[in-house]
């Protein structure tokens, strides 16, 4: 059951209000009961002074893998939650490659039952475009979509032809479900494990040339303008991406994207000296392509940022490089990373807050990523002045792995709300 609280003093910073104003929030029945003054009858049980804070909706994270069912050994749905409230996001996304895989209505079901047990954010599923992921044989989308999922998927498992995919647009859009993709041809990734440039090259590291995503977006964009299907590219990685998904806006093609927060960072110098840690799906790209994933993320043609969460046990890294299991444990640095970019002038902090919340909320159709009067307590409350030092083992996530181990940030989450319960606070 939530509480009851009042948060005084808080500088709000939502589209949706006047934005930058210093008001109090009462929450009441997982809901906000007034913005502004008390209302008649409200008594809160908690009254949190917020003087000097910021307080922002609470994050949606369009790509997190829990890693439950099927992987628990790397992560938990209840663990990966309570990573995402230290981290001020209270909605995640996962993807379809569960085991089993999210390809029919009991396994959605499934996983929101557990999730309604114990999780400390809402947890929204992806369900599969292709049953098994096969890329063969489409899924009962409308029946996913029934059952609570918000978009469909192939993850990162090939689709076997053109006309496959062709007919699952057609599907998806009688239904107004968007499909998630993560662009990669599979032929030229070639099992891949680094971009295939200088660094990968010196180090003998096996190569992921940038046309492995983009032939697959080229391919993929002339699809959607035929079928009219709303199609989200996800984790993009690639300069030339960028500009293709430029293009087609302008024409007016149904398309939207994100990035991971680490590609906004990191490059395939940080692959030196095979840091397993940074060997990710789709890799670190070059200097170039990070700059214009930025120039993306500033000029609208990037409309969020998510995490890419993909927690592994210790061992899952610790084999030679190309052996490791990719992926970076990161619900935890999704904010912060973020706000980086503010520090940096790359884009203002309302930017920033709408590329967390309203932006992956329209995407997907969700009526959260607001501060308004009825809407579920999702919020996070911000001390910006604050700096502090990451840790990895310091980390609420089941698994460390990051590259981000030591880094110094500014902008730290002193509480949390999800549906108006307090789901973390640094005391």
């Amino acid at each position: 059951m939530s509480a009851s609280y009042s948060i005084l003093n808080a500088r709000l910073h939502d589209l949706s209000t006047d934005a930058g104003q210093v008001t109090d929030i009462h929450i009441a029945g997982g809901k906000i009961a007034a913005i502004g003054s008390t209302p008649a009858g409200f008594s809160a049980e908690q009254q949190i002074d917020a003087a000097g804070k910021q307080l922002i909706p609470g994050i949606i994270d369009l790509s997190c893998r829990l890693r439950e069912p099927g992987l628990e050994q790397k992560g938990t749905i209840i663990s990966e939650t309570t990573a995402a409230a230290r981290g001020g996001v209270t909605t995640v996304i996962c993807p379809p490659d569960t085991d089993p895989v999210i390809d029919t209505p009991a396994v959605a079901e499934l996983i929101r039952r557990r999730a309604k047990q114990s999780a400390q954010a809402r947890v929204l599923s992806v369900g599969a475009l292709t049953r098994g992921l096969a890329g063969e044989q489409l899924t009962e989308m409308a029946a996913l979509k029934g059952s609570g999922c918000i978009a469909v998927s192939n993850a990162r498992q090939p689709v076997r032809s053109n006309l496959i995919l062709k007919r699952a647009m057609e599907y998806a859009t009688t239904w107004q479900i968007p499909i998630f993709v993560n662009p990669l041809d599979h032929a030229l990734n070639n099992n891949g494990c680094a971009h295939d440039g200088r660094v990968a090259n010196r180090l003998g590291l096996p190569g992921i040339p940038c046309s492995a995503e983009t032939v697959a977006v080229a391919a993929i964009l002339e699809l959607a303008q035929e079928s009219g299907a709303h199609i989200h590219f996800q984790q993009i990685s690639t300069a030339r991406a960028v500009e293709m998904l430029h293009e087609a806006q302008v024409k007016g093609v149904h398309v939207t994207a994100d990035v991971a927060a680490h590609q906004l960072h990191l490059t395939e110098m940080d692959v030196d000296g095979f840091d397993s840690n940074c060997h990710l799906l789709p890799p670190l790209r070059t200097l170039a392509d990070r700059d214009a994933l930025r120039q993306g993320v500033a000029g609208g043609v990037i409309n969020a940022i998510c995490s890419g969460h993909e927690p592994h046990e210790a061992d899952a890294k610790l084999a030679p490089f190309p052996a490791t299991e990719p992926g970076i444990s990161a619900l935890e640095t999704l904010l912060p990373l973020t706000l980086r970019l503010v520090d940096e002038k790359l884009i203002d902090l309302p930017r920033a807050i709408s590329l967390l919340t309203s932006g992956p909320a329209e995407i997907v159709g969700l009526n959260s990523g607001k501060i308004s009067i009825g809407a579920d307590a999702d919020l996070c409350l911000l001390d910006l002045d604050r700096e502090w030092r990451f840790a990895a083992d310091e980390m609420l996530s089941a698994g460390h792995n990051t590259p981000f181990d030591g880094w110094e940030f500014s902008g730290y989450v002193t509480h949390t709300f999800f549906e108006g319960r307090l789901t973390w606070s640094e005391s």
